[in-house]
């Protein structure tokens, strides 16, 4: 279903798309392909949205933290939006402090991007396509991007990634989705247990750029690979998470890049039994434990959400590669296609 959910300031429209199969309910706006709510029961059979986000048009683009949004040309950080290719160097847009942070200012996040649903066997879902234009918040090439919203019967999320350009440029697609499987509105998700299929993590320096470093997870409060609580060694006295206050850090996934999605973490809320496991071709996985969530912003709920109300898990390739020849890749060339998948399953 396809409703009008409000107009940006120089009369484009923006609409909200509702789907549902398997038991998942997930409305997706056609600005910045933001998840504006996902539904899923808990051990009762009772429905709560687990997504963090806004009621109206007007809050995502006044100060929406990337709630829910399709994030591009490149997820996280490039230091001071700074890198050679080819030999060439290039400027992207600074936004965050000295560096750049998900594709600039005016990223894909912040796009109306074209919508198109469809229906295949038992599966509903949603193309969304844009053009990023040569130039574009200072990347090279024009990059033609579709990515593909699918429910499956089974009630999974699966977001399929595709890009192509006419010019070597840097890409790295993910969403940034709010998680609170208690809830939305329900306060912090400190209590939730996660497990992250990683040995090692990229430490950062105090501007959060990756340092080059790949270390290991072992006696430190990064060490997620048996699940414990979000909450457990979040105040420990460590240096990174003194820089990031709290986690907001990149997961070197121990099964690397791989040709089809495979499993990679599991989030759980004791409290109402939901679950979610998710499983990705990528090599990293963003763990953000919502640490500059301050208090200023109202949500769809009607509470003001805090620190550690929701973490996001951003299945990426690593912050600041373009930087870092010992990490994966992200140059895309002509000829070639970007391609990457994550699911997203959900139980109780």
């Amino acid at each position: 279903m396809k409703s009008l959910f409000g107009k940006l300031a120089d009369g484009t429209e923006v609409h909200s798309w509702a789907l549902e199969n398997g038991g998942t309910r997930l409305k997706v706006l056609s600005w910045g392909g933001v998840v504006r709510s996902l539904e899923i029961p808990d051990r009762a059979g009772r429905y709560a949205n687990v997504c963090l986000g806004f009621d109206t048009i007007e809050d995502y683009v006044a100060g929406s933290p990337y709630f829910g949004a399709l994030i591009g040309r490149y997820g996280n950080r490039i230091a001071e939006g700074r890198f050679t290719l080819d030999g060439e160097s290039h400027q992207v847009d600074v936004n965050d402090g000295a560096n750049s942070l998900h594709g600039g200012a005016q990223g894909f996040d912040k796009r109306v991007w074209d919508v198109e649903p469809f229906t295949e066997g038992t599966d509903v879902g949603l193309y969304l396509y844009r053009t990023s234009a040569d130039g574009e918040m200072g990347y090279p090439g024009t990059l033609r991007t579709k990515v593909t919203y699918t429910l499956t019967r089974q009630g999974d999320w699966r977001i399929d990634y595709e890009a192509t350009t006419d010019r070597a440029t840097v890409v790295n697609l993910t969403s940034h989705v709010y998680w609170n499987l208690a809830g939305e509105s329900s306060g912090t998700v400190h209590d939730h247990e996660l497990e992250i299929a990683a040995s090692r993590y990229t430490p950062v320096d105090s501007g959060l750029i990756p340092t080059g470093e790949m270390a290991d997870v072992a006696g430190t409060p990064f060490d997620f690979r048996r699940p414990k609580t979000v909450g457990e060694d979040l105040r420990a006295a460590h240096q990174q998470l003194l820089y990031s206050k709290g986690i907001d850090h990149n997961y070197v996934l121990d099964k690397g890049i791989t040709g089809e999605p495979e499993h990679v973490a599991t989030l759980k809320d004791p409290s109402s039994g939901r679950t979610m496991k998710i499983a990705t071709t990528e090599p990293g996985l963003q763990f953000y434990s919502g640490n500059f969530l301050d208090g200023t912003l109202v949500g769809s709920g009607g509470t003001v959400y805090r620190q550690g109300d929701a973490l996001c898990l951003e299945t990426q390739h690593y912050p600041d590669s373009p930087n870092h020849p010992s990490f994966p890749s992200t140059v895309l060339r002509p000829g070639q296609i970007y391609r990457t998948t994550t699911v997203h399953s959900f139980g109780a």
